[in-house]
Order: structure tokens, then sequence, then C-alpha cells
């Protein structure tokens, strides 16, 4: 029902908080389905990870620079947003409150993307017990790796 790439996407988010992957994943699909198109929800989705990796490494002006991206996609995509499975006002709610919390120079903490679909859930829950990670759990601060993945991965 969903695309192999987005729900993989989804399990690098929840469960292994790479988002430098998630970055990766999705933006093959992205590029096979809406080229060029900017506004698309995937674009979306690839800036909250963005921003996501930014804010942990603490680059508080690149994440708010996303973060604001992000906000500017939102409404445009409120349906597209709740077609894949992810609630549209929860959604809403979490990225004006990561904007906040920016804003304050509050340290990064994990978040969840609220998925509404339950047989999405499964799937992608399904796919970290396969992968060996924890869905939902937080963020591993201690791995510099995936904190800093863009300096020192192997091209």
């Amino acid at each position: 029902m969903y695309p192999e790439k987005y729900i993989e996407f989804l399990a690098h988010f929840h469960g292994t908080r790479d988002y430098f992957e998630c970055h990766e994943v999705l933006e093959e699909h992205w590029k096979l389905v809406e080229p060029k198109n900017r506004l698309s929800v995937w674009v979306l989705l690839i800036q909250i990870a963005v921003c996501l990796y930014h804010y942990r490494r603490g680059n508080l002006r690149g994440a708010l620079t996303l973060i604001n991206r992000c906000l500017e996609k939102l409404e445009p995509n409120i349906y597209e947003i709740e077609n894949i499975g992810i609630s549209f006002s929860l959604l809403s709610n979490k990225l004006e409150e990561m904007k906040t919390q920016i804003e304050k120079g509050y340290s990064y903490k994990s978040m969840n993307l609220p998925i509404k679909d339950e047989q999405l859930l499964e799937e992608v829950q399904l796919l970290c017990t396969k992968w060996n990670v924890a869905y939902g759990s937080p963020s591993n601060l201690q791995n510099n790796y995936i904190i800093h993945k863009h300096k020192l991965r192997k091209k």
C-alpha cells in the first residue's frame, strides 16, 4: 500500500534515528515519483529529517531554516500528509513545538512522526525489529558516526 522507500524512511526515522539515511532513502523515491516538485510531501519529510539532523548536531541556525521551510510546506500538503498515514494536526503541532524549542536553544530531543495508520505502524515496527533496532527509542547521542555522518561516511 505504501512505497517501500517510505517504510524504510520511517524505520530509520523512528528506529536507527539515522536522519542522513532518511534523506538518502526518501530522496531516491522522490526523484522517481515527483522529480523537481520541491513542494512534494516527500520533500517535506526529507526536510523534517534534515532539520533533526542539524538540530541534533547543535546547528540551530540550519535547524531553524529547515523547520521554517517545513512549516511553509505543511498546509499545501494537508491531504498528502493524511494520505500517507500521518496525522496532519498532530504533525503540525509537533513541528511548531520543535520550532519553539530550537528558537529557545533547547537541547535536541528525538521526535516521532504521528503515524495514524495502524497497518503502516506495524510494517515500520516489523522492519525495525528485522534491523534489530527499537522503534521509538531516543537517539544515541554518543554515536558520533550517526550524528556527524555527512563528514564521516565513506563516499
